[in-house]
């Protein structure tokens, strides 16, 4: 039996907490089924995953949210050919 530590449970459950009520686009799990990750409607991304250690043991539970980067929408163009004015 696994034993996952309160606090990687407790981190998992905060993770969610933030992304409740939101649609979800899609949803993949690894084939070795140590990470799921689960896409939501507006382009972030909840990332669970398992890691292991050296003897592939599970020792960490991590959970991530990832936010996909804003648009810019003014650039600053700069050019690198000296003969350009």
């Amino acid at each position: 039996m696994i034993q996952i530590p309160a606090q990687d449970l407790r981190r998992v459950a905060a993770s969610l907490q933030l992304l409740r009520g939101n649609e979800i686009a899609d949803c993949v799990m690894r084939s070795d089924l140590r990470q799921l990750k689960i896409e939501l409607a507006d382009g972030r991304m909840l990332v669970i995953g398992v890691e292991l250690d050296e003897a592939g043991r599970q020792y960490h539970l991590a959970a991530d949210i990832v936010v996909p980067p804003e648009e810019f929408t003014r650039q600053l163009e700069v050019s690198l050919d000296p003969r350009a004015s």
